[in-house]
């Protein structure tokens, strides 16, 4: 593995407490929540191969916040990270301590020149991450949980010591409380959608017309018709094309996550509170892990709504995955990411672990696959961010000119939508997710983008049509 920054400062072995009788990752998270910069690992979808830990974080000792037009946005990240000096317990789960937070699709733009899309008016940071002394884990497999207290920013074995100790007794006090408090929100203004801003069109769902998208279903189609004809004329194989959906806030985030964890449980769930806005996910993909130097992506392409009776399932189930139009969606990612992820690999480390296997979520089947490989010597996470980020399956191929086409056709700025949320630890273990089926809760609204995959043989009907398939789950939650 890739030797990480490491600080030079003496050892510290993390102070670590066992909560027993375990609690759930919901009860945690119900006594927590409130507190500054709650982010939530959750694998609310237990039953699947890829939820077995999930983990929680807040009040970090530091927030970073890159805005947007930063050439050089992990500078601060990488030097506040190799401060932390860090000794890992091999017993527990990966995350133990580090960096945690939000990179938003717009760090793409840091090291690639693209046009902006024209209109921005919810404005995240493209980088938003919190440095988290202090970690809840959870082991579902084992129905075992900890608190992981590292002691940071305090730099000395005694201090550290007494500041993890102060830590972890908070935490605990917490947990033992039982009791919920209401977060405290900054005063934000309502953003005015209408006036310069691109119009929005109202849409008549699930009994509502307060529902609202920036494409109507005619603009969305041609939108997807342009696409083709870029793909036609050779600029593209590929993009991802979406709408992004509207809906006035009518409850805190918090009580919409724990809404949304029971209404569409997934794999990489999570929540992120980054003060101004939150980021509410109910994420089936993983971007990209590191354990141990070992690279693994996940993407997903193709989509079916799942049906009723195991015998309709399995038929759906099968006629995606001989559907050649998206097992040709899914093989050009294949492709794409096995380029990336040769940037930063050893030569010949790089294989394709699984193709097009039918995975099944709460209201869509999906065609996902692996790619694996082994980071170079010398290479960093970092490093690996860079050469890869934003993922393929939410771009298209090629990568930066389906961006360009991306920032042409869709009216509005993706903001977290498309990017990441993940962890990072001193040690250089990394897991991010893909944040579609996410809500950003911010300036009096919920921001809901669903999108997918345009290929020579879309059919633009079809395509919008998926978009809602994609949104049902998030649907469900908010209205």
């Amino acid at each position: 593995m890739p030797t990480p920054p490491v600080s030079k400062l003496p050892a510290f072995h993390p102070l670590v407490h066992e909560i027993t009788p375990s609690l759930s990752p919901a009860e945690v998270f119900d006594r927590l929540a409130a507190l500054p910069h709650c982010i939530f690992f959750d694998s609310a979808q237990q039953d699947s191969k890829l939820g077995r830990f999930s983990y929680l974080a807040a009040d970090p000792f530091k927030m970073l916040r890159v805005p947007g037009g930063n050439e050089s946005p992990f500078v601060q990240f990488e030097n506040q990270l190799s401060d932390c000096s860090f000794e890992r317990v091999p017993e527990l789960p990966a995350f133990q301590g580090g960096a945690a937070g939000l990179f938003g699709y717009d760090l793409g733009h840091s090291w690639e020149r693209l046009p902006r899309t024209r209109y921005n008016e919810f404005v995240l940071p493209v980088l938003a991450v919190g440095f988290y002394d202090t970690v809840i884990a959870f082991d579902h497999a084992q129905d075992r949980s900890w608190i992981i207290a590292q002691g940071w920013p305090e730099r000395t074995p005694e201090k550290r010591e007494r500041r993890a100790s102060e830590r972890l007794q908070q935490f605990r006090a917490l947990l033992e409380s039982n009791s919920t408090t209401a977060p405290e929100r900054p005063n934000q203004q309502t953003v005015n959608l209408a006036g310069e801003h691109y119009p929005v069109t109202p849409i008549g769902r699930r009994g509502t017309t307060a529902l609202r998208s920036n494409f109507s279903s005619d603009g969305f189609q041609e939108a997807v018709a342009a696409a083709i004809e870029y793909i036609h004329a050779g600029d593209l194989f590929q993009v991802n094309l979406a709408q992004r959906l509207l809906l006035p806030q009518n409850c805190d985030s918090i009580a919409l996550y724990q809404r949304l964890r029971k209404e569409n449980p997934a794999p990489f769930a999570g929540f992120f509170d980054l003060g101004d806005y939150q980021i509410v996910s109910a994420s089936p993909e993983r971007f990209l892990q590191v354990n141990e130097g070992r690279v693994e992506t996940r993407p997903i392409k193709g989509t079916r709504r799942r049906m009723t009776g195991a015998e309709a399932e399995l038929f759906n189930g099968s006629e995606l995955k001989q559907s050649v139009k998206d097992r040709a969606e899914n093989v050009m990612i294949v492709d794409l990411m096995r380029n990336d992820l040769s940037r930063v690999c050893e030569p010949a480390s790089v294989v394709v672990d699984q193709l097009c296997e039918v995975e099944n979520y709460q209201y869509v089947q999906h065609l996902v696959s692996a790619v694996t490989g082994k980071l170079s010597a010398g290479k960093t996470v970092f490093d690996l961010i860079t050469a890869s980020f934003p993922g393929g399956s939410i771009t298209g191929a090629p990568k930066v000119r389906a961006m360009e086409v991306i920032s042409t056709l869709e009216p509005h700025a993706r903001g977290a939508y498309c990017g990441s949320l993940g962890y990072l630890t001193p040690d250089g273990h990394l897991d991010l997710s893909i944040l579609i089926r996410t809500i950003t809760a911010g300036g009096g609204w919920w921001q809901m983008p669903v999108g997918g995959g345009i290929v020579a043989q879309s059919d633009p009907a079809d395509e919008y049509a998926e978009t809602w398939h994609k949104a049902e789950g998030l649907l469900r939650a908010v209205l």
